[in-house]
């Protein structure tokens, strides 16, 4: 009896706990059966290329100044103008990271490829459908294959609460003093879309235009002391020759849309790990209880059914673009990235996409994030999905029209649903109906 009660309490507690802390430091227990983080089978992009390299079925060409990296984007293509700059010393090769050699960060749906000048190695993070984010680095010595290992002691900076307590990535504003060396005292912001653009880009360079809205990249602090920012002095950068050689780079941009695609989607993928982890766990904790009950084997308790319920709510808020920071002015980035970012993905037939920018007051134009296509949504645990599909179904109906989802006009709802049934596989019979 005692055990059948210590089964209780642990689903009792991960449902109140887990999903009061999603954003503080509970993290998840990467060794539960459940998940098996270290030793369960993964599927990432990065790790089919790397099984291709070992069997010789694959070869990268070697640049003499970038190395393996032109190579390895177009293996995994990910777009050159998707390049991000950051200066501030915020990875694990540190030391050779300052304003005058920033790392250049690369990224697609799912994987991002960071390079930094001199470096022995190139880092490579995949989100797993199943296992969230994979962390690798691919040695940068020329000659026969490339190796491509598994990095998992990236999680001593990767796994905390600013990660949603999953393995994941995150966009980092500080305050970067001359050397790039973030003023601890001073704190600092993890970013996606519901931040401020005065709390963004510190320690990143950043080109483009957004009139007289201000953010923190570009610049550096004057006292390493305590901050001493001009907020102005970087802004609507469309060069960044100034700053440092960028003909050193792929690319001479640090694209502000790009920046802002990128922060949307690291926090989308770490909240689709969390959910699919918590779900998975509290499934499993509820069979064995079932089974310790002698209940019928699918049935689920009032709190394992609140859980999923709490955390899907919590997902399809921030699919649904919730608490998006507004922009007071048209925002515009200088690589293309836009353009091209925009052209990809499934359309309806008047042309519509999740995937097209608005930039004149948000991010996107319609406001329903593209991570819905994901592999890492497909693989949801089915009682997530189903719930997803339910609750957006009741929003984009116009049945649910809580304060929480005032920013979705009439038309805005509309065009989502209809861009949904057009191009989502796998939708539910009667969704929006």
């Amino acid at each position: 009896m005692l055990r059948v009660f210590l089964c209780l309490f642990a689903l009792a507690l991960i449902a109140v706990v887990g999903f009061a802390q999603l954003d503080g430091s509970y993290t998840m227990p990467l060794e539960d059966e459940a998940i098996n983080y270290a030793k369960a089978p993964v599927t990432d992009r990065v790790y089919k290329l790397k099984l291709e390299l070992e069997a010789g079925k694959r070869k990268l060409d070697f640049d003499p100044d970038l190395g393996y990296l032109p190579a390895l984007l177009n293996a995994l293509e990910v777009p050159v103008s998707s390049q991000v700059l950051v200066f501030s010393k915020t990875s694990f090769q540190a030391p050779r990271i300052a304003p005058r050699t920033p790392r250049a960060i690369y990224f697609n749906d799912d994987v991002s490829v960071g390079i930094v000048r001199g470096g022995d190695v190139l880092e490579l993070a995949a989100h797993d459908a199943r296992m969230g984010t994979i962390f690798y680095t691919l040695d940068q010595e020329p000659g026969g294959s490339p190796l491509v290992m598994r990095r998992d002691d990236c999680l001593q900076c990767h796994l905390s609460g600013r990660t949603a307590g999953v393995p994941g990535l995150m966009v980092r504003s500080v305050y970067p003093d001359s050397t790039g060396m973030p003023l601890f005292q001073a704190g600092g912001f993890i970013t996606d879309h519901r931040s401020p653009l005065k709390e963004r880009w510190g320690g990143w360079y950043v080109t483009g235009k957004h009139g007289a809205q201000v953010h923190m990249g570009n610049s550096v602090s004057k006292s390493r002391q305590e901050p001493d920012f001009d907020f102005t002095a970087g802004g609507n950068m469309l060069k960044l020759d100034r700053y440092f050689d960028t003909g050193a780079y792929l690319s001479p941009h640090s694209d502000l849309v790009a920046l802002m695609v990128l922060e949307h989607q690291v926090r989308a993928q770490n909240l689709l790990t969390r959910v699919n982890w918590e779900v998975r766990m509290a499934l499993k904790q509820q069979a064995a209880m079932n089974e310790m009950l002698k209940k019928p084997a699918g049935e689920l308790s009032e709190s394992t059914q609140r859980r999923i319920r709490n955390l899907t709510e919590y997902l399809v808020e921030y699919l649904l673009m919730k608490d998006e920071a507004s922009l007071t002015e048209p925002v515009a980035g200088t690589s293309g990235f836009a353009e091209e970012f925009s052209a990809l993905g499934p359309k309806d037939g008047k042309g519509r996409g999740l995937r097209q920018l608005d930039l004149q007051t948000r991010l996107f134009r319609y406001p329903m994030s593209y991570m819905i296509y994901s592999d890492a949504f497909e693989k949801l645990p089915a009682e997530v999905k189903s719930r997803a599909y339910a609750r957006l179904s009741e929003v984009l109906s116009g049945k649910d029209r809580s304060a929480g989802y005032a920013h979705l006009s009439g038309d805005d709802r509309k065009a989502i649903l209809e861009i949904l049934k057009a191009t989502k596989q796998g939708l539910p019979q009667g969704f929006g109906g």
